[in-house]
């Protein structure tokens, strides 16, 4: 089977007379591996291959760091022929932009290997459901495991994500990873400025090619509210329960990944689903903003990333504030206990940030609920000492908000003012007793 790696890559694998899917067995200067060579997506660089381990995850390995490729077996010879998808005209335009994580690969049955899909035709072969929902087209930007995502990155699917709707898509599917999807659907949350068609985020906690994947039931409910809903907001996607039932619809800047492993990991924060998906219908839960057909949506990349997310701990240092302020940050989120407590020790610290014209947020480690500075003497030191009270905001939602707010304002009080005004749904008006975890646990 001919190699589809380009380059260093390519020359290095030649040089041991290795094809896509062979068993290999890698010697690098770390140690040994055995595993099959995974075909290489067409954006990846040419510094690395990818290999199937025997547990069924997938590795890359940088290839400085190999010494030796030996062929335990070849691939067995076979072409793989999917039909082309044609476009239906009864049904709405959604691309899906692809970003990286477990959601966006695919299984080969001849070697068990799962592999990056390229082709909308290589997505509908797997779920063929999707092609009585909406048009698919395949939109890669590059293919980044979540944890390695910058702000740029969140540009980029920021402005990708404008571009299609602002060129006639219905709504966008966004595949990403699931550890830090939670900053990447804050960020599109504040970028995409009068949004008002739905943007939903999508991933999956288990492999594509094991029975108890979450990708296919996932994938549905983010193409049918992409194509089928009046959502106007970014919002996340993912299984509502262990089970196959059905998937959230959770707005994205009040969604966290809550859980390593389950497969229903996200849950709500300080506010309800937006709605519940199954493989048959969108029930809608609680209130959200309306799509608008015609709307254009304005991509806003103004942010500035020198913001610091600090978690406070008994006993912490007062240099801890000291160095944020060395280091050259120009903003800080503390997650501190509580109603959005810190040591008394660091105040002055706090204060002093403060006068040099460095923000501070507080937010509450607790997740859930809302800071209030004014009940304990300590939070009303904190107010004292000028700090932002950041309302019922996770601490990932100000650290990204804080970050698009530098993006356009320098003084204390434009900054105040900004991260107090609700621009996406991240402040709630009201925090109701069923908006606690466990009533949605038990539904």
């Amino acid at each position: 089977m001919p190699l589809s790696y380009v380059g260093k890559a390519c020359a290095l694998l030649e040089r041991y007379n290795v094809e896509d899917y062979d068993l290999v067995r890698i010697i690098t200067t770390k140690g040994e591996l055995v595993g099959r060579i995974i075909p290489r997506p067409s954006i990846f660089d040419d510094e690395h291959i990818i290999v199937k381990l025997p547990n069924g995850y997938n590795i890359g390995i940088n290839i400085a760091r190999i010494v030796e490729i030996r062929v335990l077996e070849k691939a067995y010879q076979r072409e793989e022929t999917i039909p082309e998808v044609k476009f239906r005209e009864d049904l709405p335009y959604v691309p899906l932009v692809v970003t990286g994580g477990t959601i966006s690969s695919r299984v080969d049955y001849r070697t068990g290997a799962v592999r990056a899909y390229e082709r909308p035709e290589e997505l509908l072969d797997l779920i063929p459901e999707l092609a009585d929902i909406a048009n698919i087209k395949y939109k890669p930007i590059f293919a980044e495991f979540s944890e390695n995502l910058t702000p740029n990155h969140w540009r980029k699917m920021a402005e990708k994500t404008s571009e299609e709707l602002n060129s006639g898509a219905r709504g966008v599917v966004i595949a990403h990873g699931t550890d830090t999807m939670h900053y990447s659907a804050a960020a599109l949350s504040f970028m995409l400025v009068n949004l008002r068609k739905p943007v939903a985020l999508v991933g999956s906690q288990r492999s594509i090619d094991r029975p108890s994947t979450d990708a296919v039931l996932n994938l549905i409910a983010a193409v049918k509210v992409a194509a089928q809903s009046d959502i106007g907001e970014v919002v996340i996607t993912m299984h509502g329960s262990p089970s196959d039932e059905f998937a959230w619809v959770l707005r994205g800047v009040k969604a966290r990944k809550m859980h390593t492993s389950r497969r229903d990991a996200f849950i709500p924060v300080n506010s309800p689903p937006i709605a519940r998906v199954t493989r048959d219908k969108i029930e809608i839960i609680s209130d959200y903003r309306k799509a608008e057909e015609n709307s254009k949506v304005e991509f806003d990349g103004r942010i500035d990333d020198r913001v610091f997310l600090l978690y406070t701990w008994p006993g912490m240092s007062p240099d801890i504030i000291e160095s944020i302020r060395s280091l050259g940050y120009r903003g800080l989120v503390i997650a501190g206990t509580g109603l959005g407590h810190t040591p008394s020790c660091i105040i002055p610290s706090i204060e002093r940030l403060v006068k040099d014209g460095i923000p501070v947020v507080i937010t509450s480690q607790t997740l859930f609920g809302r800071v209030n500075l004014r009940v304990y003497e300590t939070g009303r030191l904190l107010l004292k000492a000028g700090v932002i009270p950041g309302e019922d905001m996770l601490p990932e939602v100000a650290l990204v908000k804080l970050m698009f707010v530098l993006g356009h304002c320098d003084e204390m009080n434009c900054i105040k003012e900004m991260m107090l005004k609700n621009m996406a749904g991240e402040i709630s008006s009201s925090i109701s007793m069923r908006d606690f975890p466990p009533c949605w646990v038990m539904r």
